[in-house]
């Protein structure tokens, strides 16, 4: 039986990264090869300067290797590779510097427009310089002039990956080793919106003019269907409209639709770029409001304000030949317009839990 929920709310436990975890694995698995020294934690530095301390599920030797793991705690977070088993496998090499390979788990990038070049570790740039700087540090207290390969190793992390945008990114193979700070913040969803970002890239940077930002398989079902969208131009952007609006002032596409729920496309309307209940609600006076606009009597938005969901509110809408829905859909176009820039053709498209279409503005 599930533990019940606390009456009182605690603060959110924050959690440490792949990029930390690989950091503390590798450079325990290092000392042990270059001073013969095992342990049961070590202590890493952050980007920021905090020393933090990581327990060990192990640190040994094997064959011409030392490797050592760690589980990942992502505290509070809810991310899919909390608990997971990370692992570091170190040789040492004559050359200097640090070599990086993918291991079990761990994805390789297979297409251009990631920071990362094709072929390479999917090991982002600051676990990178983590891992070198604490390498290299260790060389020198130990007065190593040598290199080191590193292979980092996530176990199940091909599974773990397929719950993951990595897929569609062209990071085959397992997850990525990430983190920019070292740090999880609980619900910050980073990951999730650096995810969103490298999709855009991605996309671009293959040549694909028109992307489709959904808020769930059904709009993406949709877009497949209206559009014959290939995956990698299909953006999986939840409930963060916002992480895609602001993207493009960066690398502004030719063409971007937005499509989602008929209750996600109204908090659009009402100017929300989180579209999560936690952080927007839909507001059921503003679209009675709309409706007016487009001639519905008192009664019906007297009807549409008393409604449960907004679900209901449409249908009141649509059965007196009220079209709400692209009322709706016009409103949040004008506000994804106000967001990026002139030069990208924006086009809304709402849909309801079937994944038919019930509003939509703008140039399809």
């Amino acid at each position: 039986m599930r533990e019940e929920t606390r009456e009182q709310a605690a603060p959110l436990r924050s959690g440490l990264t792949t990029g930390s975890c690989a950091t503390a694995t590798s450079l325990a698995a290092a000392r042990l090869l270059l001073t013969g020294a095992d342990s049961d934690a070590v202590s890493i530095t952050l980007p920021k300067g905090k020393v933090v301390q990581m327990r060990l599920e192990f640190c040994r030797l094997v064959d011409d290797y030392a490797e050592a793991g760690t589980l990942k705690d992502a505290g509070d977070d809810p991310d899919v590779t909390h608990g997971a088993l990370l692992y570091s496998q170190v040789r040492l090499r004559a050359q200097a510097g640090v070599h990086f390979v993918a291991g079990t788990g761990v994805g390789t990038v297979t297409r251009p427009g990631l920071v990362l070049a094709v072929g390479e570790p999917a090991i982002n740039p600051v676990p990178r310089r983590m891992i070198t700087d604490h390498l290299q540090g260790l060389a020198v207290e130990c007065g190593y002039t040598g290199g080191f390969e590193v292979t980092l190793n996530v176990r199940d992390g091909e599974a773990l990956a397929l719950k993951t945008m990595n897929p569609r990114l062209g990071i085959l193979g397992g997850l990525s080793i990430l983190g920019t700070s070292g740090i999880v913040r609980p619900f910050s969803c980073a990951a999730y919106i650096a995810s969103i970002h490298q999709g855009i890239d991605v996309a671009h940077t293959n040549g694909y003019t028109h992307i489709a930002a959904c808020t769930g398989n059904a709009s993406e079902d949709t877009m497949r269907r209206v559009y014959g969208l290939p995956e990698i131009a299909l953006i999986e952007m939840g409930d963060f409209v916002g992480a895609v609006l602001k993207h493009l002032r960066k690398v502004p596409v030719s063409r971007l639709t937005l499509c989602g729920g008929f209750g996600k496309i109204s908090k659009l309307a009402a100017g929300h770029m989180d579209l999560h209940s936690r952080h927007s609600s839909i507001d059921l006076p503003q679209l009675a409001g709309w409706a007016a606009a487009g001639g519905a009597d008192p009664a019906l938005q007297a009807a549409i304000v008393a409604a449960n969901t907004s679900q209901q509110a449409l249908a009141l809408a649509h059965s007196a030949g009220v079209q709400l829905g692209d009322a709706v859909c016009q409103h949040a176009l004008a506000f994804a317009r106000s967001v990026v820039p002139a030069q990208v053709n924006v086009e809304v498209v709402a849909i309801d839990r079937q994944g038919g279409i019930v509003g939509r503005a703008g140039q399809p």
